[in-house]
Parts: C-alpha cells; structure tokens; sequence
C-alpha cells in the first residue's frame, strides 16, 4: 500500500485500517512461530503499512 493511497483517507479510515493491520501482523507473527507461514516478507510488509498508517495518523493530527 502506497503512502498516496493512504493520505487521502479519513482519520477514522486511518484508525480502522491501523486495527486491521495490527491483527493481520499478529496473525502473521502467530503462524510464523508455528510453521506455517510460508513467506516470510509479509511481516516487513506489514510492518511498513503500519508505519506508513501511523505517518498518515500523525500527519493528519498536526494539520
């Protein structure tokens, strides 16, 4: 997910999408620790979406 893609969603959007993602990485950390994740790229992946969520989040905070 591209940070432009990101920007222009509302805050309460932001704020799901945020929720989303956590769960998903959890997911992804819980299949990691019992073998069944088979590429594991997706944690980066997720983790970054999540930073870029939060950049949003923030950015939006301060305007």
């Amino acid at each position: 997910m591209k940070y432009t893609e990101i920007s222009t969603k509302t805050f309460e959007e932001l704020n799901a999408l945020l929720k989303e993602k956590e769960t998903f990485l959890f997911e992804l950390r819980l299949k990691l620790k019992t073998m069944q994740l088979t590429n594991s790229s997706e944690i980066r992946v997720a983790r970054k979406d999540i930073a870029r969520i939060k950049t949003a989040l923030n950015a939006k905070r301060r305007a």
